[in-house]
């Protein structure tokens, strides 16, 4: 079969097509025939083995898989002995960030891993981009402890994390700013918040609004610049490590100095399974969440689009169309 490989960390130029041994599904996994995968700034990371932090996870020295893609949609193509749930046909989509391999014609997945059948009327493009971006989001908010009448300022909302943040806030019933550069307010302003704020016209953190919590879906902001947006025990979230990587420290210290109404950061643990890919297809079935899309690349073309991920300059989804 076909892969995207990479054999030691760097740019983007170092993957190759190249052909490899097809795996074979185990007594509990599914062998699913890949047919839509994303780049993303996950795969960008491991790619480059930056932060340090990620090879502990990857490998410290040479990547251990070689072949990236975290999130997929694609066919069931055999299943193991054990495995009930799904089919051979099924159309599936999932996330898998332990063994990659969504660069590629064929994965093993377990079959209660992150994986679930596609809504019928959903696309592989959409299915593909419904996973990376909208599975942190909503460990964010779940963690932030949102609800129905929270108000939220999602600070980034044209990027995945962002712009799945900002549906899934609506779809609870939140109050939500979001921030946007001057070129795509108006695609923002579809994605359904209450308010945009034009952060190239406008210092967001002078919006003059006050919030439950502020998601930061870029890592371009901090906590001492958005402290002032909180209400009392208010919480800022970040996507990222943050200035001088402050954000895992100041979630750490923060119990420490706890007192009535202090605000605090949260750096929550990103994880994944089966329920929370259920839940997010669901909410594609229903309509209330819809990834945005970029670009999709043939998977010949992989290195332009891990190329323009790094630029930084991505709306939602950048795609690799893989079969």
């Amino acid at each position: 079969m076909k892969a995207a490989v990479h054999r030691r960390y760097g740019p983007p130029e170092l993957v190759k097509v190249r052909a490899v041994d097809e795996p074979r599904p185990g007594p509990h996994e599914l062998l699913i025939r890949i047919r839509c995968s994303s780049v993303n700034r996950t795969d960008v990371g491991f790619l480059r083995g930056k932060p340090f932090l990620t090879r502990f996870f990857s490998g410290l020295v040479r990547p251990r898989h070689t072949a990236l893609g975290c999130e997929f949609a694609g066919v069931v193509e055999a299943v193991g002995d054990s495995v009930s749930r799904f089919a051979v046909g099924d159309r599936v989509f999932g996330y898998d960030d332990s063994r990659w391999g969504g660069h590629a014609e064929y994965k093993v997945i377990a079959h209660d891993a992150a994986v679930a059948t596609v809504p019928a009327d959903i696309t592989d493009e959409q299915a593909a981009a419904s996973t990376e971006g909208a599975h942190y989001a909503l460990m964010v908010l779940r963690a932030a402890g949102v609800r129905a009448g929270s108000r939220v300022l999602v600070h980034g909302a044209t990027g995945a994390i962002g712009s799945a943040a900002v549906q899934l806030l609506k779809d609870a019933g939140a109050y939500v700013v979001a921030t946007s550069n001057t070129r795509h307010v108006s695609l923002v302003a579809s994605l359904g918040p209450d308010r945009v704020i034009d952060w190239e016209r406008e210092e967001f953190t002078a919006c003059g609004e006050h919030f439950d919590v502020v998601l930061d879906a870029v890592g371009k902001s901090s906590f001492g610049a958005c402290r002032r947006l909180l209400v009392r025990r208010g919480v800022y979230v970040s996507t990222d490590l943050g200035p001088m990587a402050q954000n895992p420290f100041l979630a750490l210290v923060g119990p420490l100095f706890k007192r009535a109404g202090a605000r605090r950061v949260l750096f929550p643990i990103p994880s994944r399974d089966q329920a929370m890919i259920e839940f997010l297809r669901d909410r594609l079935a229903s309509g209330a969440f819809s990834p945005l899309i970029d670009r999709v690349y043939p998977l010949d073309e992989i290195v332009a689009a891990f190329e323009y991920v790094e630029t930084g300059e991505k709306t939602g989804n950048v795609l690799v169309r893989v079969s």
